[in-house]
């Protein structure tokens, strides 16, 4: 059959290049059809190329790590049949190998050495070699390049904080409200819609009323432009192994708490598993980021560009308020907002978090409608 030719596809829009990662197959490797060759990736995420058919890698033209740019031929393909290597172990023979063991029982005699001076001051340097050994090893530095999405976040971030006159504002909440909520109705729900009721999509929720609210948080400049968007396309910031990656869940304003619990469960998958495609990472209105997963309780988040701002979360912790007078504990998060200074203006940055934090602490109200 005619060998074919495996080559870098289309990117996505933008994309022009991308770096060689992981070759699963091997030259002279089997591979059913639609089985992982090779992983490439971009500026935006890793994407994977198929095998064609069954058959074989008959050569690899390009190695991991090397840049390559679209329709570069990555290798070449052999269609064919599958061969599969078969491991048969002989029981027989080896039965017959474990009766020619020879084995012989050894007596041991106990040996007695009366130990002098010279022994004691050898064991003492010798036990200080292996301490002065031990503080000198493992001491080896590592140095390997940065992914091209790696080195695609740290440009993104540095240009927002050199482009934006960032500035960020806080409140905190008080998650009793969601927090009975969830403990009320989070296994029928569950069991209704298939899918665990967690704490981001109130978030989702409160933060699509509070844009409508305050439109210009949901805005970008471009150039001497300020571009209001009508619709609310909320991205949420997932940590992957290859580096941080922001899904968006589409006209969130429009979706049930089930919809957008299904959509997070979706796309957070696809993204750990590098699996995300360029529609879903792009074209975001604004974004939310939860630290908290990993114990953050304060942190000021950096806008994701072109957007205008990005909310904070962080963990929830019981900490002392005073309610009418009388001092309770309440489980309380941080919020923290960060925003481009340069179009948002501090009342509507602060009315915006204040929207925020009053859907979450009555959230009946905003589910609602009220």
């Amino acid at each position: 059959m005619d060998i074919i030719e495996i080559k870098v596809p289309a990117l996505g829009e933008s994309v022009t290049e991308a770096t060689i990662g992981k070759w699963h197959k091997q030259v002279g490797e089997s591979a059913a059809a639609d089985t992982v060759l090779v992983e490439l990736e971009t500026d935006k995420v890793t994407l994977e190329v198929y095998a064609p058919a069954d058959g074989t890698i008959s050569e690899i033209l390009q190695k991991s790590g090397s840049n390559v740019k679209i329709g570069t031929i990555l290798a070449n393909f052999t269609p064919g049949k599958i061969v599969e290597k078969a491991v048969v172990e002989n029981a027989t023979e080896k039965k017959e190998e474990a009766k020619t063991i020879n084995t012989t029982t050894t007596s041991l005699t106990p040996i007695t050495k009366t130990h002098g001076a010279c022994d004691v001051n050898e064991f003492i340097s010798s036990a200080n070699k292996i301490t002065n050994n031990s503080l000198t090893k493992n001491r080896e530095e590592l140095r390997a390049p940065m992914s091209r999405l790696r080195q695609r976040i740290a440009e993104r971030l540095k240009n927002a904080q050199n482009n934006a006159a960032m500035l960020t504002t806080f409140n905190e909440v008080d998650m009793s409200a969601i927090s009975q909520l969830r403990g009320l109705y989070k296994d029928s729900f569950e069991k209704k819609h298939g899918v665990k009721l967690g704490f981001m999509s109130f978030f989702v929720k409160a933060c699509s009323q509070a844009l409508q609210e305050q439109p210009v948080i949901n805005s970008c400049i471009d150039g001497n432009d300020i571009i209001t968007k009508t619709y609310f396309d909320i991205g949420i910031a997932v940590s992957t192994p290859n580096g941080l990656v922001v899904p968006i869940i589409r006209n969130a304003d429009g979706l049930s708490l089930a919809d957008i619990e299904k959509t997070i469960g979706e796309l957070g998958k696809k993204g750990r598993d590098g699996k995300l495609n360029i529609d879903e990472i792009t074209g975001g209105t604004f974004t939310i980021t939860n630290g908290g997963i990993f114990g953050s309780l304060l942190s000021t988040p950096i806008i994701n560009p072109p957007q205008s701002a990005i909310l904070g979360m962080h963990k929830i912790q019981d900490r002392p308020v005073v309610i009418n007078g009388q001092i309770v504990i309440r489980p309380m998060m941080y919020l923290a907002l960060s925003y481009d200074h340069r179009l948002i203006d501090g009342k509507e940055a602060v009315t915006f978090l204040v929207t925020v934090k009053e859907c979450l602490e009555n959230p009946g109200r905003f589910l609602l409608g009220l």
